[in-house]
């Protein structure tokens, strides 16, 4: 589902997959560890706890380093980040859901507003279903 209007580009993407809401939250929360899931992430250093208001700088792929903002955290069910990017702003919200005693649906759903939000947006979620395989692998070896 890809919705776009002025200057506003929309995606998500979900899986569901045999873990609990808990074991994909741990590996959330380990963020040095996302480079073991996410082949979208080279390098990742955080300025703070896994909290609302802290800072990450994220090297992807080619060595671009990417400074986002973890802007909402709820333990267990999701994580909202935002990244500026000039006058352009890119938000996604990693949402999970319990679906029964290990099962869990996953939703990564972006929004990417201003200038060049039509090419950003794609660009950025690309990989999102690929990055939900590997967390999928991650969290049903863990929980």
């Amino acid at each position: 589902m890809n919705t776009m209007s002025e200057n506003v580009w929309r995606t998500e993407h979900s899986l569901d997959m045999a873990a609990t809401p808990e074991a994909v939250w741990a590996l959330f929360c380990d963020v040095p560890g996302w480079t073991r899931w996410n082949p979208g992430v080279e390098a990742i250093a955080m300025e703070g706890p896994f909290a609302a208001g802290t800072w990450f700088a994220m090297t992807v792929p080619g060595g671009d380093v990417i400074r986002t903002r973890i802007v909402e955290a709820r333990a267990g069910e999701l994580y909202v980040d935002e990244t500026p990017v000039g006058e352009l702003t890119i938000k996604v919200v990693h949402r999970i859901e319990r679906l029964g005693p290990a099962r869990s649906r996953v939703t990564y759903a972006v929004e990417a507003v201003g200038p060049g939000a039509e090419e950003v947006g794609p660009a950025v979620s690309a990989d999102f279903p690929q990055v939900l395989e590997g967390l999928a692998a991650a969290a049903g070896a863990v929980g």
